[in-house]
């Protein structure tokens, strides 16, 4: 009977791993091109079962002989994706610097505000954003005040669009993001406004935007638009709004486990 208890508890332990490694493999390639790789890996291994079972030995052999081939120039092609994804391995655990990051879109957004000068900032929750990334100018740097008004200066390059921040970085500038079709919003409101609107009514992003004729400073979350918000109102709004879910999400996940397996 012990045995049998014995044999449970390793058989639960076993699959919570690897559901567990499925888990975070699928968070940190979301909405990258490295899930359509796996889809791509997906159907070469079931042409090689396919061929296999029908004993078709020409094809076999090829494909036998290329497989070492392909996993060195995936091993090439995606080294960035993999080096990212070791780096935040080793930072498991470990919450990103929010305030910083909320201090920092808040004071660009004031600042651009005094000055009148339109803005479009659009920050990544769980829906993965990269679609849009790839509408615009990849970057990849530090989230701050300084290059984000840099980048809405007037005249500018990518000043026109918008920039989208993942975790603690900015992935992108001069995005273009949709259009709300919704009917019953306000003439008032300019493309900017309605970029950001659409936006977050296909995905759940936070989008902060910043009015060119009125310089006040809107939130645009699950298709709706709060306007007229000062620093604080500011701060505030995105400190209830902006959460790491995903890393929040695993937390979660490991205390579920480990409340179970103390349960048992």
């Amino acid at each position: 009977m012990q045995s049998l208890t014995v044999l449970i508890i390793k058989f639960i332990t076993e699959i919570s791993i690897l559901w567990f490694c499925y888990y975070v493999l699928m968070l940190y390639i979301k909405g990258t091109r490295t899930l359509q790789v796996l889809k791509g890996i997906s159907i070469v291994i079931l042409l090689f079962i396919i061929t296999k079972w029908l004993r078709l030995d020409t094809i076999t052999w090829i494909m036998t002989k290329m497989l070492p081939i392909s996993i060195l120039a995936l091993v090439i092609i995606f080294q960035p994706e993999l080096r990212r994804g070791l780096a935040r391995l080793g930072q498991f655990g470990v919450f990103p610097a929010q305030e910083m990051i909320i201090d920092e879109i808040t004071k660009s957004a004031t600042t651009l505000s005094k000055k009148k000068i339109g803005a479009l900032m659009a920050i990544e929750r769980e829906i993965g954003l990269r679609p849009y990334v790839e509408s615009g100018v990849s970057l990849d740097s530090k989230v701050t005040s300084e290059l984000i008004n840099t980048i809405f200066m007037p005249n500018t390059p990518l000043h026109d669009g918008g920039i989208v921040i993942e975790e603690d970085r900015i992935v992108a500038a001069g995005c273009l993001f949709p259009l709300t079709q919704e009917a019953h919003i306000t003439k008032t409101l300019g493309t900017r406004h309605r970029a950001a609107i659409g936006l977050s009514e296909e995905t759940d992003a936070i989008v902060v935007v910043v009015s060119e004729e009125t310089g006040n400073i809107s939130i645009a979350i699950s298709g709706k638009l709060t306007r007229d918000l000062n620093r604080e109102d500011l701060i505030k709004s995105l400190g209830n709004l902006y959460r790491p879910k995903r890393r929040k999400n695993i937390l979660d996940f490991l205390k579920k486990v480990s409340k179970e397996s103390s349960e048992k």
